[in-house]
């Protein structure tokens, strides 16, 4: 079941297309959340926002809304550790200090690094990798602030043209900037980044700029164009369009992911770089672990490790399996 989240009473005038500001009113966003997981339930929200291995969070303060993706690496399985729990509970917290408003509206990556900080606090180590995304929409100043550590991220959408998008994190091919928390004594043997090394951003809004946040599983197997179609769609704030729409993306990313006539932007970057994705759906859509331990026996973790995607002619899955999760919003008026 597709869930929308919306908080307080928004008042949705902004029709798209390119209404100009007003000063003196607020801002907020409309979102509506679609996803699932490699398991095929689609629009399944399991709880605590998650599909599969990624989550998800949307959270409302009188200063400001905030959402968030984040992706656990898949590869934590093989360990019998659940990849999802460390996702999840990364963007639990997150949602959490934005309601108890222990966060600065400018500063996303200051919600990122204190989530991040209490997940090592803990007693018992929640093992696990995650990318991560945060949006924050300044209702006053009418400005967007963003930080995005890996490689899910947002796209803001005006007049059906890309007018800011974030900038993907990558080490090498298929493994993203991403923090971790590793067994206890092994802690350098693990691929792990600070949440000080996201990549931030700020912007000012318009009413009715559309704000799309996924993680990979969504730009993976969608270029900018086949979202942009699908974007227009959206022919007002309406709650049940913007449903719609989240909706129709992620399910046609989904089955993009599964059509072997079809080359996705995942796949046309291996095969650029001479690296094979066809004929192994599960590696293609889930990291492994022997790309996290890049550190060990004295590498430096510059070098990447023996890639298990080699030249073949096999045929398969062009997309990328992957657990899919979209969060579309839209900016509108907000009264209280």
């Amino acid at each position: 079941m597709l869930s929308v989240l919306s908080y307080g009473r928004i008042v949705a005038r902004a029709v798209l297309g390119g209404l100009s500001q007003t000063d003196g009113r607020d801002y907020s966003l409309v979102t509506a959340s679609c996803g699932f997981g490699k398991d095929f339930r689609k629009g399944i929200l399991k709880k605590g926002m998650c599909y599969g291995d990624d989550a998800c969070f949307i959270a409302r303060h009188r200063s400001a809304d905030v959402l968030g993706v984040a992706d656990g690496v898949g590869g934590w399985r093989d360990y019998g550790v659940d990849p999802s729990q460390f996702s999840a509970t990364l963007m639990r917290t997150c949602e959490r200090l934005v309601r108890e408003a222990r966060f600065t509206p400018t500063s996303p990556v200051g919600i990122l690094t204190s989530a991040y900080y209490e997940l090592l606090q803990n007693k018992v180590p929640l093992l696990g990798s995650s990318t991560a995304c945060i949006v924050v929409l300044d209702r006053r100043s009418h400005r967007i602030h963003t930080c995005n550590l890996g490689d899910s991220g947002f796209l803001v959408v005006r007049g059906g043209e890309v007018v800011h998008r974030s900038d993907e994190q990558q080490h090498y091919f298929n493994t993203p900037f991403q923090l971790s928390i590793a067994p206890p004594g092994v802690e350098g043997a693990v691929l792990s980044d600070s949440p000080e090394m996201a990549d931030s951003s700020s912007f000012d809004i318009q009413l009715g700029d559309i704000i799309l946040t996924a993680t990979d599983g969504l730009f993976d197997n969608m270029p900018d164009y086949m979202i942009l179609q699908e974007l227009k769609k959206l022919k007002n704030s309406n709650y049940d369009s913007i449903q719609q729409t989240a909706r129709s993306i992620a399910e046609q990313a989904h089955n993009l992911a599964y059509d072997p006539n079809y080359m996705s932007p995942f796949a046309q970057f291996a095969c650029d770089n001479g690296l094979n994705v066809r004929g192994e759906p599960e590696r293609t859509g889930g990291r492994t672990l022997p790309a996290l331990f890049a550190k060990c026996d004295g590498d430096t973790g510059q070098t990447p490790p023996p890639h298990p995607y080699l030249p073949s002619t096999e045929e398969g899955e062009r997309g990328k399996p992957d657990d899919i999760t979209v969060l579309l919003s839209i900016v509108a008026e907000y009264t209280d």
